[in-house]
């Protein structure tokens, strides 16, 4: 009646082979194209928010040009003109600008 039925017991393990390899494959893809490339650039940002310094330019992720003034563990003060200071956390700051 099923012509490709196998006997109880011997197809048993070969199904399991057959479901458990594409998860481990889809896993691995999943893995090496979205979780670590992610986990790197979001090392690489951490580096830079802990490397900033007094006088370095930066600009926020509301793409906003400043000079940081006073720096702490999550609040940064920026100086955008002369007279104008402003108070951001420390993970708004998209990125420092380099000076060529």
């Amino acid at each position: 009646m099923f012509p490709l039925a196998t006997a109880p017991g011997a197809g048993g393990t070969n199904q399991l082979i057959s479901f458990i390899i594409p998860l481990v494959i889809m896993f691995a893809v999943f893995y090496f194209l979205l979780i670590r490339p992610q986990k790197k650039k979001q090392q690489t940002r951490n580096n830079m928010l802990n490397a900033l310094q007094k006088g370095d330019k930066i600009i926020t992720i509301g793409g906003l040009h400043g000079t940081i003034m006073e720096l702490t563990d999550d609040i940064v003060v920026l100086r955008v003109n002369d007279v104008t200071k402003l108070t951001f956390d420390r993970s708004a700051i998209s990125h420092k600008v380099s000076e060529s």
